[in-house]
């Protein structure tokens, strides 16, 4: 099964949430199943990533979204523990601060994108903007829905422009497992600094946040820049699927390891040289 198609949302597609199940798991039944695929992946990621960042004719950009719990956290620590971090680079996006309002909502993302050769993973990104932004009418109506045309003029600018390949996922959760895992940070000391009041009042705007994402992922998912709609009840199918897309889209880039530099007889020569002192 090629991931990149099987969880894609293609551009024209009507996206209906409740109609894709987040407890998907594929062809495995199990973690214990699945490990040995997880880690060939990883082993794959880590090559790629070295690939890309030695040919730095191309950069990643990662960008994960998706509500509270749904594995944004565990995603990052998946995907770059298989990477070199000199390569990489990780931007988590909050309330803005006030510089960051003083300046177009895309001000703040556009200086966090990847460098020719380097990875980023965006833990949310621009997407606050026509989703939280919407959800909780910060701004008017007017101002958010010209939004969508914004993201994908920005998104079509960076790859023609700097050769970015973006990537946007959504970890897709259901209603019971999001409680459940706030069940597990209260009784787990070392995650009960995520919980916030938050957390449960944000659950009541459910609805709100399904319809917001549906039509960001509809809007927003074109062939420069797809959208993935990743079912996420099961963490590790999530690292399996995200990990495989990554590995998937690498690797039809077709990089190769450039060639030296330098004449590498006389480096040679140079070497025994100095040895033989």
């Amino acid at each position: 099964m090629k991931y990149l198609n099987r969880f894609r949302v293609h551009p024209g597609d009507k996206v209906r949430l409740k109609d894709i199940d987040p407890g998907f798991k594929g062809q495995h039944e199990s973690h214990k199943e699945a490990a040995k695929e997880i880690e060939r992946d990883r082993e794959k990621l880590r090559s790629l990533q070295a690939l890309l960042y030695a040919d730095r004719s191309h950069s990643l950009l990662i960008c994960l979204q998706g509500l509270d719990a749904g594995g944004k956290d565990g995603t990052i620590s998946h995907i770059l523990g298989a990477m070199n971090p000199q390569g990489c680079s990780v931007t988590g996006f909050r309330q803005p601060t006030p510089e960051e309002q003083s300046h177009d909502f895309l001000w703040r993302i556009h200086r966090a994108t990847p460098a020719r050769g380097q990875v980023a993973i965006f833990n949310r990104s621009h997407y606050e903007d026509v989703l939280v932004v919407r959800v909780h009418k910060l701004v008017p109506r007017e101002v958010w829905s010209r939004r969508y045309d914004e993201i994908n003029t920005f998104e079509k600018e960076l790859v023609e422009d700097t050769s970015t390949h973006i990537l946007k996922f959504y970890l897709h959760i259901s209603k019971k497992e999001q409680l459940k895992r706030f069940e597990q940070r209260l009784d787990d000391p070392m995650k009960q600094w995520k919980i916030s009041e938050s957390d449960y009042k944000e659950r009541a705007y459910w609805g709100d946040y399904t319809k917001a994402y549906e039509e960001a992922l509809a809007r927003c998912s074109t062939r420069r820049a797809p959208w993935f709609v990743i079912p996420s009840d099961h963490k590790w199918f999530r690292n399996l699927a995200i990990a495989r897309i990554v590995v998937e889209h690498l690797e039809a880039l077709g990089m190769k390891v450039p060639k030296p530099t330098v004449d590498l007889e006389h480096v040679r020569r140079e070497y025994h040289a100095a040895k033989a002192k």
